[in-house]
């Protein structure tokens, strides 16, 4: 575990860490970590709705990061960071680093079908456009969105973060469930932390919030099933899968995922699937309302994570043992 007690004296110097208006909470956790301050600034919505931003610290010659997940409201909160990075940009600030916990847009990758776009691609030469130098994200949606920039990317993994969690309840006769084919490779490093066995799930996208899980591959008859998934958007997936996991003689299921964005009827959904304890990250903060509609929701930090990252870059070290699900963080 990367663990405060055990790193260097804190970070003096030309470093400036900024929190966007949905990473507040993070952004103070990961100052904490490196025993610094915030960067000060001011933000404001005039009454047509155009955002306004100015920086209350002295930027010129410094490492700039400005940590904003661009989850719902995503195209507001994406624009901020555009005029953020801008405003850094325009400051005289020397290197900007994008720190996008959550990389909304991401599952825009590919065309699916004809005359659609690819906006995660879009995205991408947008924050390029507005001045980044480096983007630093945890679980895109598809590795190769890394490739989407043409600036260096920094691709975290919260895998070993969320599988420590899983460990720490003591579950016995445990076996990892990946909810789709595609997530099989998250899954498995999964698996292979927690020691488990796996079970696949072919499910079918019948549109963007209906998902029907078709068959199992795998035996979860009577076992602890822990889900594993990147995302909790709609909850479809999740939901899905959890009626069939049960349907095959599951004891109890157990969720876990990076990203918890609880759109739409996810509430409703994760509510009447009986499950027993999720597990998510704070890249997203989680709202109030959604915290008292699931009891049995547990966030875990990527503070120490994202804060270890930062110190690294800023200092020039290296930042790939940080990639690996095998890293101690």
């Amino acid at each position: 575990m990367i663990d405060g007690r055990n790193r260097e004296a804190p970070i003096k110097g030309e470093l400036t860490i900024f929190g966007g208006s949905c990473s507040q909470q993070l952004t103070q956790e990961i100052c904490a970590y490196l025993g610094t301050q915030p960067g000060e600034v001011t933000l404001q919505d005039f009454p047509d709705g155009e955002t306004f931003l100015k920086l209350e610290s002295d930027v010129r010659g410094r490492d700039c990061f400005v940590v904003q997940s661009t989850s719902p409201p995503v195209n507001d909160n994406l624009m901020e960071l555009l005029i953020f990075v801008d405003t850094l940009r325009r400051a005289s600030a020397n290197r900007i680093t994008a720190v996008i916990p959550y990389f909304g847009y991401a599952r825009q990758d590919r065309k699916a079908e004809g005359r659609t776009p690819i906006t995660a691609k879009l995205v991408s030469n947008m924050i390029t456009a507005a001045g980044a130098d480096r983007v630093l994200a945890i679980n895109l949606h598809a590795d190769q969105i890394q490739g989407f920039f043409d600036i260096p990317v920094d691709h975290l993994s919260a895998t070993r973060v969320i599988a420590d969690h899983f460990m720490s309840l003591k579950l016995e006769d445990t076996v990892l469930v990946s909810p789709d084919v595609g997530n099989i490779k998250k899954a498995d490093e999964f698996a292979r932390i927690m020691g488990s066995e796996m079970a696949i799930i072919d499910k079918r996208r019948q549109t963007g919030s209906d998902i029907q899980a078709v068959r199992i591959i795998g035996d979860v008859e009577g076992k602890n099933v822990v889900i594993f998934d990147d995302m909790i958007a709609t909850a479809g997936t999740i939901h899905g899968a959890s009626r069939l996991v049960k349907a095959h003689g599951a004891k109890a299921v157990y969720v876990g995922a990076t990203h918890g964005i609880f759109s739409g009827s996810a509430l409703e959904r994760i509510s009447e699937a009986g499950i027993e304890h999720i597990c998510v990250t704070d890249t997203i903060e989680a709202r109030a309302s959604i915290r008292e509609a699931l009891p049995n929701l547990e966030i875990v930090s990527v503070a120490a994570m994202l804060g270890e990252a930062i110190r690294r870059i800023h200092r020039h070290e290296s930042v790939s043992s940080l990639f690996s699900v095998d890293a101690e963080v």
